[in-house]
């Protein structure tokens, strides 16, 4: 869980580098998508991404029904605020917002960028998908674009949440932590966290204000 979980955040980053050029402008983000598409290390990356997500949640469903197992009657009365966090209570129930919005994005992004039909844009003498005009599509597209938006933005949240915890209880598990170092991994985990959720949900925000 923890290996792969780290494996992910980093993805995260690259990922959400390569998104903000959707704010730059439709070339700048075509291009960006044009080199993730076919760049050779990209590709070999890919199946190992998919991969750590499968690994990722597998293993979150074999830990939640250990856990659920070893203890099959709640407890009386327990405060569980003052030893943990919401997030990490809620773990398996956020990733699982995550997941199905994942689901929805390899079948309306992934999946039609690989295997549908898709116009193309010529830039710089290079001819490759217009991918810029996929995405916004999708925030822009009426009634379902709000939909799809609102999906996004929730599930970003989730996810945010999700890091919230996920980052410096991976480095606990791998044991790259201490008293001092939990407190330094807390923080980062935190702002992690907090540019990963906003700058996700700043792009839906972005097309469908301006």
């Amino acid at each position: 869980m923890s290996v792969s979980g780290l494996f992910l955040i980093v993805f995260l980053a690259v990922h959400l580098v390569a998104n903000i050029f959707l704010l730059v402008s439709p070339d700048a983000f075509n291009i960006s998508a044009h080199f993730m598409g076919t760049n050779p290390i990209i590709q070999i990356m890919q199946p190992l991404l998919g991969a750590g997500f499968l690994l990722h949640i597998i293993y979150s469903f074999i830990i939640q029904l250990q856990n659920w197992k070893s203890r099959p009657v709640k407890y009386n009365k327990v405060d569980q605020k003052e030893s943990s966090t919401w997030a990490s209570r809620n773990m398996i129930w956020l990733g699982l917002v995550v997941f199905g919005f994942l689901t929805i994005h390899v079948i309306n992004f992934f999946w039609v960028v690989k295997f549908g039909h898709m116009e193309h844009v010529i830039i710089d003498g290079v001819k490759m998908e217009d991918s810029y005009t996929l995405v916004v599509s999708l925030f822009t597209d009426g009634v379902l674009g709000y939909v799809y938006s609102s999906i996004y933005i929730i599930s970003f949240i989730a996810l945010g949440l999700h890091l919230h915890h996920a980052l410096w209880s991976a480095f606990q598990t791998i044991g790259f932590s201490n008293d001092a170092w939990r407190k330094r991994l807390t923080v980062v985990g935190d702002i992690y966290a907090i540019v990963i959720a906003a700058g996700f949900t700043i792009i839906p925000l972005y097309f469908l204000l301006f």
